[in-house]
């Protein structure tokens, strides 16, 4: 407008829509450096599954060797006390790994250890579960077969399935940073979670029912109703049969 102080108008293009009518043209292809790039890509990804192969492999043998350092006293010859301050120098981080691969090895039958190292020590480890459960009718052929056929994530569904009687639910991986001074704490808390549960629980299942006894304890008086009656049905969901049973019995008394 003439006389105006006001800026003259700007038109704003690309900023405001993110439709076109004209799309930029695609760069243009390099054939041969884009075989090379997705020739490298897969390379890597080749390596990563035989790395992983290998030390699923590799695992099921250092189990095997744990086992024989403990019952053996190997440890005496570096001049330790006892097979734990083996693994701690072995283990600093957490000997949770070492017992888990001794598991594989104590619980599970003979006829199937011969083929540890075919099926790995990430579905060994699920075997065990399954194992310590059924005792002396554990169906190893079955379940060797089981192993042997399917897909990592697939027999682990399934080893949930047979364990809990219900489908495995959809996961997802939670990562956060805990200091040393915390990390004690953390895996006794879990650790006494999985006696009250069963051996057969997961660590999630463990830390899950831990969060669910504190959110029940911190809404008991004035706080969120719902979340209390949350946290009282996942723990509920914990309760063997029996436990179920009593615990509906004294509910209904006091009703």
């Amino acid at each position: 407008m003439p006389g105006s102080s006001a800026a003259p108008e700007a038109t704003l293009v690309g900023l405001t829509s993110l439709i076109t009518r004209d799309p930029p043209m695609p760069p243009r292809l390099n054939r041969r450096r884009a075989l090379f790039v997705l020739s490298k890509i897969d390379e890597i990804l080749a390596w990563e599954r035989r790395k992983e192969a290998e030390r699923d492999t590799r695992f099921v043998e250092l189990g095997k060797y744990l086992c024989e350092v403990r019952a053996g006293q190997y440890w005496r010859l570096e001049n330790l006390s006892s097979f734990d301050d083996f693994l701690e120098r072995r283990f600093p981080e957490s000997r949770r790994k070492a017992y888990y691969l001794m598991s594989i090895h104590e619980h599970l039958p003979k006829p199937i250890r011969h083929d540890l190292k075919q099926i790995g020590w990430s579905k060994a480890i699920e075997l065990v579960k399954v194992a310590r459960r059924d005792g002396q009718h554990f169906e190893s052929a079955t379940w060797l077969h089981k192993a042997q056929s399917l897909p990592k994530e697939q027999f682990k569904a399934e080893v949930e399935r047979e364990l809990t009687g219900r489908e495995s639910e959809p996961s997802e991986l939670m990562f956060f940073k805990v200091y040393k001074s915390q990390a004690p704490v953390i895996e006794q808390a879990i650790d006494t979670a999985a006696l009250m549960l069963g051996s057969d629980k997961s660590r999630g299942y463990c830390l899950e029912m831990i969060c669910a006894d504190f959110l029940a304890g911190a809404h008991l008086e004035n706080g969120n109703p719902k979340i209390l009656l949350f946290s009282m049905l996942r723990l509920f969901r914990f309760l063997s049969t029996a436990q179920k049973q009593e615990f509906l019995e004294q509910v209904t008394e006091a009703a």
